[in-house]
């Protein structure tokens, strides 16, 4: 056997030999194990749980725009429970799907449905969210990120960043883009920023334990009193958003599209603003960048999205068999879209392991998906991370890490939220001064 064939085997057996959904290593730092899987090849089997992890730019992308092929029906949970029949050496899936939809987790969900359900419910969503009223949201956005502020550098020159700005102010955020009356605020504060479960645990019972029975009780409650009393205010809107065809849908579906943009929007987006300040806090070249040119902060903000993108990967179920980049997949195969490897493919991202905010095409990351599934609350996670990130340099004179709570710059010490579908810190702990006058 040659030197070669032997350091070929030996980078094989390291590739397989963790565990990409339980080990803590690869979901603090995945990136050198996604390198290792894309130049083997852009979609590779991984052994513990049998998952196709799809890791190149363009098969991600390919994948994403394939509804006729895949379905999104495990999108969230993947291998986890597990599609509830067996489906080996079947040609054609489809009929399985829709019988056993119900019997797989979130199946209720926006980001699980397939065209035409899918097709017929983001329309409901887009009906629900105009153009006008994003406008009207930004208005919002800009006094509660001064408000939180005003709570987060209160205090001795130093804030835990994610607990005193970024979550209250993403979930306020989202509130009140649907209409939430401000007086139940804090009741909603409260109830999401302790009942947030654990979204991509291998742990079935985790899943159970989720923000969205509290937020389908509440949006059911104001959507079934818009409809019976309408009044002058969003919900009333968002109450009597209708399908494609006019039709009404009936409260549980409507609810349904409120919660999950709600759910989902407020946990990605407190990721991306803790990334962001990280990264400020870390670097005083580019923190000094930033605050002498605002308007290249919106460009950092999509290079923080590739960079680190909040949401590792989706899922997707093969419902027939499909050659995606060469590699045949059968009917059944779970395939995992590695976002966070997609973001830093060479052959579409020069010099990919390297942050630079004034990166060209840093845009053209897939961190909100692509196609019909392409993420809703896109816009607002951009218009809240630029307002936040631009206020947070108005209103100090510096910004840095917190040794004491993260160790020096040689052994830093952040902890990552444990799940393999989200990126990001669970705390970031900052030293600030004040911005003078």
């Amino acid at each position: 056997m040659s030197d070669d064939a032997t350091t070929e085997d030996t980078m094989t057996q390291d590739i397989d030999a963790p565990d990409f959904f339980t080990d803590g290593e690869l979901l603090r730092d995945p990136y050198d194990w996604f390198r290792a899987l894309r130049d083997e090849c852009p979609l590779r089997r991984e052994v513990h749980h049998d998952v196709v992890m799809v890791t190149g730019y363009d098969e991600v992308v390919s994948i994403y725009n394939d509804t006729e092929h895949f379905s999104s029906c495990t999108s969230v949970t993947g291998p986890f429970p597990g599609f509830p029949v067996p489906v080996d050496g079947l040609d054609d899936i489809s009929e399985l799907i829709e019988q056993h939809r119900d019997d797989l987790p979130f199946s209720d969900q926006l980001p699980t449905l397939d065209p035409p359900v899918h097709t017929d419910h983001r329309a409901l969503l887009a009906r629900m969210i105009t153009p006008k009223r994003l406008r009207e949201n930004e208005q919002f956005i800009r006094r509660i990120v001064d408000e939180q502020l005003d709570h987060a550098l209160s205090g001795d020159g130093r804030t835990e960043l994610i607990g005193d700005f970024a979550a209250p102010v993403a979930m306020l955020v989202v509130a009140d883009l649907l209409g939430v009356p401000e007086e139940d605020h804090p009741e909603f504060r409260e109830a999401m920023l302790n009942k947030a479960g654990t979204v991509g645990s291998t742990k079935g019972e985790d899943m159970k334990h989720s923000p969205l029975e509290y937020l389908y009780e509440r949006f059911g409650v104001y959507i079934a009193d818009r409809r019976a009393a309408p009044q002058d205010d969003v919900l009333t809107g968002v109450a009597a958003a209708t399908f494609p065809d006019g039709s009404t849908p009936e409260v549980i579906d409507a609810v349904r599209v409120a919660a999950n943009l709600f759910a989902a929007g407020g946990e990605t987006t407190v990721r991306l603003l803790s990334t962001a300040a990280m990264l400020i806090a870390e670097d005083p070249e580019l923190q000094a960048s930033l605050r002498a040119d605002r308007s290249l902060v919106p460009n950092f903000i999509e290079e923080c999205l590739r960079y680190e993108s909040p949401v590792r990967g989706d899922f997707r179920l093969s419902k027939v068999p499909v050659t995606v980049g060469g590699v045949e997949l059968p009917a059944g195969t779970t395939v995992m879209l590695v976002n966070a490897a997609a973001n830093r493919d060479p052959a579409r991202f020069p010099d990919p392991d390297v942050f630079d905010p004034t990166r060209e095409n840093a845009r053209s990351h897939v961190t909100f998906g692509r196609g019909v599934h392409t993420c809703p609350g896109a816009p607002l996670a951009r218009a809240e991370a630029v307002v936040s990130i631009e206020r947070l340099l108005d209103r100090t004179a510096d910004i840095a890490i917190d040794d004491e709570h993260h160790g020096p710059p040689d052994a830093r010490r952040y902890r990552y939220v444990p799940t393999f579908i989200l990126r990001g810190l669970t705390q970031l702990h900052l030293r600030f001064t004040p911005a003078a006058g």
